[in-house]
């Protein structure tokens, strides 16, 4: 992670950035969460579906989602459309390793600024995120 350029945000915004990493696999979830804590400039929120994930961003704040879109209990794609119901402006990021042309078509159609495909090499992970919390509106 350019550690730099986001303690660099977070100085100008006065506090950290807030992101909520959405997959199933716990591994996933950790592996990602350990590089966006590599500097004290990003808090992490987990959710392990996309239920959980809608009901942390109806009642939480953060900068940025990111979101696997084939899980259980609710899938990323109507999980991206409800959250885009909530907070129009909040950046999610879809990671998908076996979604259909077609669903992740619908994930972009539904509001999700970017999409990486599994498995997601760590640089292009980090690149993503600071990219896109660069680009939000919230920085």
């Amino acid at each position: 992670m350019d550690v730099k350029k986001v303690e660099k945000m977070v100085a100008e915004r006065g506090k950290a950035f807030k992101v909520l990493i959405v997959d199933d696999e716990p591994r996933i979830r950790e592996i990602f969460r350990d590089f966006c804590e590599l500097t004290n400039s990003v808090e992490v929120d987990m959710a392990e579906n996309g239920a959980d994930a809608v009901n942390k961003v109806e009642n939480g704040n953060y900068d940025l989602v990111t979101m696997d879109l084939i899980m259980p209990e609710m899938a990323g794609v109507e999980a991206v459309s409800k959250i885009k119901k909530i907070k129009p402006h909040l950046p999610v990021i879809v990671i998908t390793g076996n979604a259909t042309e077609r669903l992740v078509n619908q994930a972009g159609v539904k509001g999700a600024s970017s999409i990486l495909y599994k498995p997601v090499l760590l640089d292009n992970f980090i690149d993503e995120v600071v990219s896109t919390l660069e680009r939000s509106p919230a920085k």
